[in-house]
């Protein structure tokens, strides 16, 4: 693997359309497309949402609804999951529906794929029906999926109406080892999503470069990870914006979940020493703070990984800070001295 400099990778972002506290879900997706421009001008690849259900703090659960949204608000970056559940959804649903996508906005849809319910159990159940306890098989998804855009099922019973004949690029998604064995098996890109699932990161992009089988689709491995950041102009700045994320991994921690709280001047009293160490751990891939301090953990990050691109995912509670800390970041990636990026808010 030859090493790579920060303006070699492309920088993208994931959004949960998270909801902060005093406002509600149509708030966060103004503020989704208000990023997504600003995102656009700066130069990232893509803007991706996640599916998740049943969360008061995360409202992308209509996920392709979003995707067209933010497609429509925009003009050249791209849009896509990060991603779509697929034991969620029947292969044709997501086929029709990204192929409607693609026939809107073409050469700029993504699909992303993942094969947890992103949800809890329950409402698992509530999503799926009868079909809760049917064998799921997400290789097997995935390739009724790459048949419906094929042009060669134009003669099938069952087609993708619209999606048939489109390119529509499809990654695998994971946040273990099996996911890397069936993108590599698949010759497909893989994102891991080490933002809040670090663990098998590096066990997991070792396995799926070492097994990549070349395919139609892709010829060489590409790895993309996913990563929180919250970027300000100092480091004491952003480590004070950062107790909002952390907040929000608590309530992931202990099952409370809340709106995205305001920061704290100190999390000592918001949590004990279990629940910090529990939250930390999952935040091992976090960039949190000024220009120089995020260069410098970055560039270590992308010499240690390899990876071909970076997405950024950050939980910031006020809205302009957070459009403040994508433009350090791509400014960080693109230039070699930093220097405040002169695009208004």
């Amino acid at each position: 693997m030859s090493a790579k400099k920060l303006s070699d990778i492309k920088y993208s972002v994931l959004d949960l359309a998270t909801v902060v506290e005093g406002s509600n879900p149509a708030d966060s997706f103004k503020k989704s497309m208000e990023v997504a421009q600003l995102a656009e001008k700066i130069g990232y690849t893509r803007y991706w949402f996640a599916e998740h259900h049943n969360m008061m703090n995360v409202a992308s659960s209509a996920t392709s609804v979003l995707i067209g949204y933010i497609a429509g608000g925009t003009s050249k970056i791209r849009v896509g999951s990060g991603g779509i559940m697929l034991p969620n959804h029947a292969p044709l649903i997501v086929a029709e529906q990204f192929g409607t996508l693609a026939s809107l906005y073409p050469g700029r849809i993504d699909l992303g794929l993942g094969r947890a319910p992103g949800t809890d159990q329950m409402t698992a159940l509530a999503i799926r029906g009868e079909n809760f306890n049917a064998a799921h098989n997400f290789p097997r998804d995935i390739v009724r999926l790459q048949t419906y855009f094929s042009a060669d099922n134009a003669t099938s019973k069952v087609r993708a109406i619209p999606g048939e004949g489109l390119e529509i690029p499809i990654w695998v998604l994971g946040s273990s080892t099996d996911s890397a064995k069936v993108a590599a098996a698949m010759g497909l890109p893989y994102a891991f999503a080490s933002h809040f699932a670090p663990t098998y990161f590096m066990e997991a992009i070792k396995i799926y470069r070492d097994n990549f089988k070349p395919s139609e689709y892709l010829q060489k491995p590409y790895v993309m990870a996913c990563v929180n950041v919250v970027a300000a102009d100092t480091d004491g700045e952003a480590e004070y914006l950062a107790t909002s994320v952390k907040q929000f991994f608590m309530g992931v921690v202990t099952g409370k979940r809340q709106l995205l709280p305001p920061p704290v001047k100190s999390m000592d009293s918001v949590w004990n020493v279990f629940e910090e160490e529990a939250v930390m751990q999952m935040l091992a891939y976090s960039f949190i703070g000024g220009p120089e301090k995020i260069r410098a953990e970055l560039t270590s990050f992308v010499d240690e990984t390899g990876i071909d691109e970076v997405m950024a995912t950050s939980h910031i509670f006020d809205h302009q800070s957070r459009m403040y800390s994508y433009k350090v970041f791509a400014d960080v990636i693109r230039n070699t001295n930093y220097a405040p990026l002169n695009i208004e808010l």
